[in-house]
């Protein structure tokens, strides 16, 4: 399997939307939005989702098998941060490398336009806490029912890479 990672533009928002509204249908728990939400949202919106944040994705061919975006902040005193979000690899491609492709794509891109990333993960999310600590970020925090899923609350860790 040879795996391209870049990334997306204006013309890879269809396949963006799908694999977005695939990953909130199969992991409901790991995301803030979801699929009944951004399954309504007009094909525009993931086009303007692309644009105001930098999103990686990994490809075999045509076929888009995994993304995480970038977005920096934008405020005087916290544009030197920025938050990887919506991690997500199709589960044929698990284990083959992507994850931790995109993972590091985020960084590279971060580096020389940010001191610090940030992100959120469910604490029952082992694989990916583990696939963050060696990319290494560190906890810094834990969010008690961060989130809440069909009545069911989740805590998330916030983790940290400092990247100077």
């Amino acid at each position: 399997m040879s795996l391209v990672i870049r990334a997306l533009g204006p013309e890879d928002a269809d396949a963006f939307r799908d694999l977005r509204l695939e990953a909130l249908r199969m992991s409901p728990e790991a995301f803030g939005s979801t699929y009944e939400v951004e399954s309504a949202r007009p094909p525009e919106f993931f086009v303007q989702r692309l644009a105001g944040s930098t999103v990686f994705g990994g490809f075999v061919g045509d076929t888009l098998l995994g993304m995480a975006g970038f977005h920096q902040e934008e405020g005087l005193k916290d544009r030197h941060k920025a938050m990887l979000w919506g991690l997500y690899v199709r589960p044929a491609a698990r284990g083959s490398g992507l994850s931790r492709g995109l993972v590091d794509a985020v960084l590279d891109h971060a580096r020389g336009r940010v001191e610090q990333v940030t992100l959120a993960v469910i604490v029952d999310n082992e694989a990916a806490h583990r696939l963050y600590v060696a990319a290494g970020f560190v906890q810094y925090g834990l969010q008690p029912e961060a989130l809440k899923q069909n009545g069911r609350y989740y805590d998330e860790r916030l983790m940290v890479a400092m990247l100077r």
